[in-house]
């Protein structure tokens, strides 16, 4: 059919809020909220449960496809390439298109060539980073106020990033429903959203999950995943275990407890390389290493913005530890390294510092290899 997000299979823990939303749906009174907010931690699954509602609410043949939206019909066809009259979504970076549509869309906006691992992250930082501002608001009101116009919806996604005044002027749509009319509001952090905003939209209850559930899926995500590659590798049946309970349970605490989140994080490239960092943390700071030698190496394995979520975890793991905590990595020897040497809070919060300013110098165009010969030179004296 298409990869897009909009026809992608419902998460096991979401199948009960699905009921709930769709019989509210098809069933009189059709009594729908008409402002709805999905927030919580990114991984949770959030997203892909809001755009494969949106989907079914805008598809003609909802009523025989109650599972999801048919992924034929006209409605279908114009959500597969981004040109639906009856959608409206901020910013226009987070409209899901299938493949093909969204790598149309990313070849006009440059000619430059990238490496995969560049363009995905660039992609996720553009929307992180952007800003829905108070005219983005105003130009979505001629397409929720256009009467007679059958069903509508807006989705807001990354609803935090609005300014005070874009959110002062979102307020007057949630005070005055208007018929046919649907927002979705999402966020990764809802503490940002005004309380008046969040006080006129009626909150998805995604955010618990079962542990039993959330490790049920990531062992057959990776299981599955993991076995396909082998079986296509050695043309032969996999009938054993490939991610073990351990790891699993690692992942899910290392995620807190957001499935999508420790899937992804498993098929991280940064996240196999943890032993290897912490190989080259203790020859920065035995001085058996230089921190130029160790950025030129890094550069040829990682993208920094990878480096950087490796170092944030191991750091992490390192001030549970200092603090009398258990380590959550049990696949590594961070335990038996910080034995022979304790970094001082001092110098902790230096890295964390550091890594804050490359941050801020990575969206000012700085080129890589100086931001990591610096984050080398922080890491050799933690």
């Amino acid at each position: 059919m298409t990869d897009s997000i909009y026809f992608s299979p419902l998460l096991p823990w979401q199948q009960s809020l699905w009921t709930q939303l769709t019989e509210r749906v098809l069933a009189p009174p059709h009594n729908l909220p008409h402002a709805l907010l999905a927030a919580g931690m990114a991984g949770m699954g959030k997203r892909a449960f809001v755009w494969r509602f949106v989907a079914w609410l805008l598809c003609h043949q909802q009523a025989s496809h109650r599972q999801g939206a048919c992924g034929h019909c006209e409605s279908c066809q114009w959500l597969k390439s981004g040109t639906h009259p009856s959608l409206q979504v901020l910013p226009l970076t987070s409209m899901p298109l299938d493949a093909e549509h969204e790598n149309a869309r990313e070849g006009a906006k440059s000619n430059h060539k990238k490496s995969n691992s560049s363009n995905k992250s660039a992609k996720s930082t553009s929307k992180a980073l952007v800003t829905i501002k108070v005219d983005d608001i105003r130009a979505l009101q001629p397409f929720i106020y256009q009467g007679g116009q059958g069903l509508r919806i807006c989705v807001l996604d990354y609803a935090e990033q609005m300014t005070i005044a874009a959110a002062n002027a979102l307020l007057k749509t949630l005070e005055e429903p208007q018929a046919q009319v649907h927002l979705f509001l999402l966020s990764d952090t809802p503490s940002k959203l005004l309380p008046t905003i969040k006080s006129r939209v009626q909150q998805l209850p995604l955010q618990h999950i079962e542990p039993s559930i959330a490790a049920d899926y990531v062992q057959q995500a990776l299981g599955v995943q993991q076995a396909l590659g082998v079986q296509q590798a050695l043309g032969s049946t996999i009938n054993r275990e490939i991610v073990s309970p351990e790891q699993i349970k690692q992942l899910l605490q290392l995620t807190n407890g957001a499935p999508l989140a420790a899937v992804a994080l498993a098929q991280a490239d940064w996240y196999g390389s943890r032993a290897l960092w912490l190989t080259t943390w203790q020859a920065l700071r035995s001085g058996k290493r230089s921190s130029l030698a160790a950025s030129d190496y890094w550069q040829q394995q990682l993208s920094l913005s990878d480096f950087i979520k490796l170092t944030e975890l191991m750091l992490l793991d390192i001030r549970r530890i200092n603090m009398g905590l258990v380590s959550i990595q049990n696949d590594t020897e961070l335990p038996k390294a910080l034995a022979q040497h304790k970094p001082t809070e001092m110098s902790m919060q230096g890295l964390v510092d550091s890594l804050q300013q490359i941050k801020i110098s990575l969206q000012q165009n700085i080129q890589e290899k100086f931001a990591y010969d610096k984050l080398m030179q922080a890491l050799a004296v933690l």
